[in-house]
């Protein structure tokens, strides 16, 4: 019995240091696995303003061809707007002279469109 009560209590030891070695081996893994997380956070970090910084510089680029897109709109609409105003000019030009040339055609003229226009819309009303 003595050998066997003995057997228990090395057993029973054994459990006690394997439990003690257990928790030591987890406190280690949990501190090795803390680090790990801590050096995978800064390389996701790094990785993070790595990307942000070529985002900001795509960005910037991107305003600067919008820009570029933007001044040459401009100036071309400008031209369209001058033509287009130098064209109206000429128009009212010609239409002017023509009316100075023959009065009296350019009046009968008129309230013959005034005539038809009058018509067109009354017939619209009724």
């Amino acid at each position: 019995m003595a050998t066997t009560k003995a057997a228990r209590a090395a057993v029973k030891n054994d459990l006690n240091t394997l439990k003690d070695d257990l928790k030591v081996l987890g406190t280690e893994e949990k501190a090795a696995l803390k680090e790990k997380a801590a050096v995978a956070d800064a390389r996701v970090r790094a990785k993070a303003a790595e990307a942000e910084a070529k985002l900001r510089e795509q960005a910037g680029v991107l305003r600067e061809r919008a820009r570029g897109y933007y001044d040459e709109a401009r100036v071309k609409s400008q031209e369209y707007y001058d033509d287009a105003s130098e064209r109206f000019d000429e128009a009212q030009r010609y239409l002017t002279e023509r009316v100075q040339e023959r009065p009296l055609q350019s009046t009968a003229i008129a309230l013959g469109v005034g005539v038809v226009l009058g018509l067109l819309l009354a017939g619209r009303r009724r």
